[in-house]
């Protein structure tokens, strides 16, 4: 299947949300957390897989704002499960050019999960190959009103006017500034929604969504959704006739 790829039409940025480990574990009789720790696999198979075909980017929403509300004994064991992953993937990571960046309220995290993460950081700040961006305790909204924080402010210190306040102000002041937008967002599971993700920078991303349960989601799984997205015409609002010529 990989050969049937356009080398030339290769995204290079992909977000994922990440869903239906809950219910992966549910058809097996098993408890959430079950779940969880079998999305391991896929989560590596697909940075692998994003590693092997040249992406610059690729954002797993990992864990959103919204989901501090379930049972507090899930996120005690998807905190664990989540420093477990990480101190065991820092070799993998080194060994193959790959860097971690991270946005959302990490200050919200437990203390040992914010340690694991900024050591990470440091330690493969200089790899150069893709830049996995996990995207944790975030969402949308959360964002856009930090952003919207921090100009109101410039604008009352006389750093910014109001008439200089535009798009490219807006996108300087999020969690993404140094990220470019995604062209392609992968939502497993079946569900139709963006769920809080990426409201500002998924304008003009092409939606890709699966019936694959995210612990079931492979390499394959990956090169289907790219396919389907070299399929498409990416127009930005004009016409097909003006992209041809």
């Amino acid at each position: 299947m990989k050969e049937l790829l356009d080398k030339n039409k290769i995204p290079q940025h992909i977000a994922v949300i990440m869903d239906g480990n809950g219910r992966w574990a549910q058809k097996k009789g098993a408890m959430r957390i079950f779940g969880h720790k079998n999305a391991i696999t896929a989560v590596r198979e697909t940075i692998e897989g994003a590693a092997e075909l040249g992406l610059k980017y690729l954002t797993l929403y990992a864990f959103s704002t919204e989901n501090w509300s379930r049972p507090q004994d899930e996120i005690n064991a998807l905190m664990e499960l989540l420093v477990d992953t990480i101190t065991k993937e820092v070799p993998n990571m080194m060994e193959n050019n790959i860097r971690l960046v991270t946005i959302g309220q990490l200050p919200s995290l437990p203390i040992g999960c914010q340690k694991k993460l900024q050591e990470t950081k440091e330690l493969t700040a200089k790899n150069t190959g893709l830049t996995v961006v996990l995207a944790i305790s975030y969402s949308g909204r959360w964002e856009i009103e930090e952003a919207l924080k921090a100009i109101v402010k410039k604008v009352v210190d006389k750093e910014l006017s109001i008439e200089e306040i535009t798009q490219e102000v807006i996108s300087a002041n999020l969690n993404t500034k140094d990220i470019p937008d995604p062209e392609l967002l992968i939502r497993t599971s079946g569900e139709i929604r963006i769920s809080n993700f990426l409201l500002w920078q998924l304008a003009y991303t092409e939606l890709y969504f699966t019936e694959v349960l995210w612990p079931d989601f492979r390499k394959e799984h990956l090169i289907e959704a790219i396919l389907d997205y070299q399929k498409r015409e990416r127009r930005f609002g004009k016409t097909g006739a003006q992209i041809k010529t």
